[in-house]
């Protein structure tokens, strides 16, 4: 692990190693002091309406620090964040350990010094107020600690000058085409359609129809088509709408690089996130294209290195109006 990733990992990993640490103490400090069994769920009144073991208590509230705090690590190193978004995901771990931590603790500390079997008092939902302002102030230090680890370059790093280009003779025209598997499209289409024929048949159609327009959606983007031409870079399904086009006038330059889906994108499918968007239908190599305003858009296909060099052509075109 690079210099770079381990001060990512640890900064990631601080957040909630310390709120395991703490709640452990403070556990400890308090054992002697709970019954057999923890009122775990309150209803919204303060009242209290599940229980759980002490000691089953513990392990699950480590377990989730634990399995929370590594999945916020691993997308850290693993996840190509820059500038603000790496600011607000290390702020955004930080909040969700403090208030997480905070919780956890609150409860054994609410069911300390009751009867074994007796009452509960109520959750005060005071307990909420303060674990939402630590979380706050937790963001803030997490954000300013993030300006004070090393980061990687910039995505897209080569400059227009140094990208790959298709030469191309005077007046002479040309397109590329390539279609996208995606495996997941179809099985998630029909799973989305099973669900909205439940839900409408046990409920009501109303709200079975969401589901249903959206399986029709997803089922036209079982095999994604990608075409680069004059007009940019679009991504259509089996239908002509819905689609995605982006214009050469918002293009600044397109690379072919190796994307990860979960890792910089948060999945698959149309993805939104801080600074970039894209197609997403697997990890590996994908056209990305840098935009005007510093945001990227990538949509993942085979054969990527041909359709960003000619990108990179046709806007090379365009700016000197040939």
């Amino acid at each position: 692990m690079t210099s770079k990733n381990l001060g990512r990992a640890t900064l990631a990993a601080s957040p909630f190693v310390v709120a395991l640490l703490v709640d452990l103490v403070l556990y400890l400090a308090v054992r002697d002091r709970l019954p057999g069994r923890l009122a775990v769920h309150f209803a919204a009144d303060g009242s209290a309406d599940r229980y759980l073991g002490s000691t089953a208590y513990l392990l699950c509230a480590l377990s989730l620090l634990l399995a929370i705090g590594g999945l916020w690590t691993f997308v850290a190193v693993a996840g190509e964040l820059h500038r603000r978004a790496r600011a607000r995901s290390t702020g955004g771990g930080f909040a969700l350990a403090a208030f997480l931590g905070y919780l956890l603790i609150a409860i054994p500390l609410v069911n300390a010094d009751t009867p074994e079997g007796g009452p509960v008092d109520d959750f005060p939902l005071r307990h909420l107020a303060v674990a939402s302002g630590a979380g706050a102030v937790a963001w803030a230090l997490g954000v300013l600690l993030s300006r004070l680890v090393p980061v990687s370059g910039e995505p897209g790093g080569e400059g227009p000058a140094s990208r790959e280009r298709i030469a191309l003779a005077d007046g002479e025209v040309a397109g590329w085409a390539r279609g996208i598997g995606a495996w997941w499209a179809p099985l998630a289409a029909l799973v989305l359609l099973a669900s909205a024929a439940v839900v409408g048949r046990e409920l009501s159609w109303f709200i079975g129809g969401p589901p249903a327009v959206l399986a029709l959606v997803v089922g036209t983007f079982c095999r994604p088509h990608v075409t680069v031409d004059r007009r940019g870079l679009t991504v259509s399904g089996l239908l002509p709408r819905p689609r995605v086009r982006v214009p050469l006038e918002r293009m600044e330059g397109a690379e072919s690089r190796s994307v990860n889906a979960v890792a910089e994108y948060g999945g698959w499918g149309y993805r939104i996130r801080p600074g970039r968007s894209g197609v997403i239908t697997r990890s590996g190599e994908a056209i990305v294209v840098s935009l005007a305003g510093g945001r990227e858009f990538a949509v993942t296909v085979d054969d990527s290195a041909t359709g960003s060099a000619l990108l990179n052509t046709l806007l090379d075109r365009q700016r000197t109006g040939r």
